[in-house]
């Protein structure tokens, strides 16, 4: 049978005593799909110590490698600013625990050259599917290189131009680009990916935390370079919301899938509330709840599976099933009849509206047809 279903979502992370149970409403459709994509926010492992520059140093039990597994898990992102949180010992204890539970990983590796490389899994209809990932969001040392472990970069450049020249202390615009050398890395990777696969997803760590609806310069130019080279659909996340979606020449690119089933920070750190990195990242979006079990803005519970429904190894219909995360971080699948499902589609149609991009949604079969 030629027809299955891909289904993805953004940043996974537990550290809880049993981190099966962050995915527990959710791992019965995701075991559904045969083939099933995260972006594994922090490394599995009990060993290494906090790496000193981490703003929150994130790591989950080893457990969580079989608890991934059994939610349907096949292929995740390792590729993000948090991927040596404890160092080369927990990374590579990641890299050996995960694909021993049956869950690909990509994006990170002992070498550059690792963690570009795509993987690959087969399904028994004879539709190969490739993963390639990297990240942007890249703390010092966090990236690979030649003799290093860390994730695949793609670093961005940032300047910034005066809009106004006659006008002093006027904001300037803010003008990003994708590092020629990284992106060329990435495009090589996809097309060497999409010789060996029929399918290409490309996992990307990039982008605006906490900032509603802005998608910076280097995402579209990356999108467009790694849709040309192609991609079958581009995966974004890093920065806690969803962003808008849009099709470029029909790949769909997810700027953003939000937080998907990752812990509130103070799971990870117990003093995180003190720290003035975590203070100024709460003052981009307004609404957090200090008090509360979940502190993060209101925003950051939106969040959903995408669905790419595959027929004659091509992507056909694309949909997404809204969810929201519970009190306790996890995930729920949203019924068409809650108002929260009103909700999640309503904003993702406001911030694709706001980046100007071109997809739109409908109410339709219990989830958003996106076209």
């Amino acid at each position: 049978m030629s027809a299955f279903a891909i289904l993805a979502v953004g940043d996974v992370a537990a550290c809880r005593p049993e981190p099966a149970s962050i995915l527990a409403h959710v791992a019965p459709v995701l075991r559904g799909a045969p083939v099933v994509f995260g972006q594994l926010e922090a490394p599995v492992s009990a060993r290494g110590a906090p790496n000193p520059i981490a703003k929150l140093a994130m790591r989950s039990p080893p457990g969580f490698a079989n608890a991934l597994s059994e939610a349907g898990f096949t292929l995740m992102s390792a590729a993000g600013n948090h991927c040596l949180d404890f160092g080369p010992e927990a990374l590579a204890d990641t890299l050996a625990l995960l694909p021993a539970a049956g869950v690909r990983l990509a994006g990170a590796g002992d070498t550059l050259d690792a963690a570009i490389a795509p993987v690959i899994q087969d399904l028994p209809c004879g539709t190969r599917v490739a993963l390639v990932a990297a990240s942007s969001i890249l703390p010092a040392g966090y990236a690979a290189t030649e003799d290093r472990a860390g994730c695949a970069p793609l670093w961005a450049h940032t300047s910034y131009e005066s809009i106004e020249p006659d006008q002093p202390a006027t904001p300037p615009r803010v003008i990003s680009r994708a590092d020629e050398t990284d992106l060329d890395r990435l495009v090589r990777a996809v097309r060497a990916a999409r010789e060996q696969a029929d399918l290409v997803l490309v996992s990307l760590h990039w982008g605006i935390h906490m900032i509603t609806g802005v998608i910076a310069d280097y995402q579209r130019e990356g999108a467009r370079a790694l849709a040309a080279a192609g991609a079958s659909a581009i995966l974004g996340h890093h920065p806690h919301l969803l962003k808008g979606i849009e099709f470029i020449d029909g790949v769909p690119v997810f700027y953003s899938l939000g937080n998907f089933a990752i812990e509130q920070p103070q799971a990870f750190d117990a003093l995180i509330a003190e720290s003035e990195s975590f203070r100024h990242l709460l003052s981009l979006n307004p609404g957090s709840s200090p008090e509360s079990l979940y502190v993060l803005p209101p925003e950051t519970r939106l969040s959903g599976i995408v669905r790419l429904e595959v027929e004659d190894r091509r992507i056909v219909r694309v949909r997404f099933h809204p969810c929201r995360a519970a009190d306790d971080s996890s995930p729920v699948l949203l019924d068409p009849a809650e108002s929260a499902f009103g909700e999640v589609h309503a904003y993702l149609e406001r911030v694709t509206a706001m980046a100007g991009l071109n997809a739109r949604f409908r109410a339709e079969d219990g989830a958003l047809r996106v076209t």
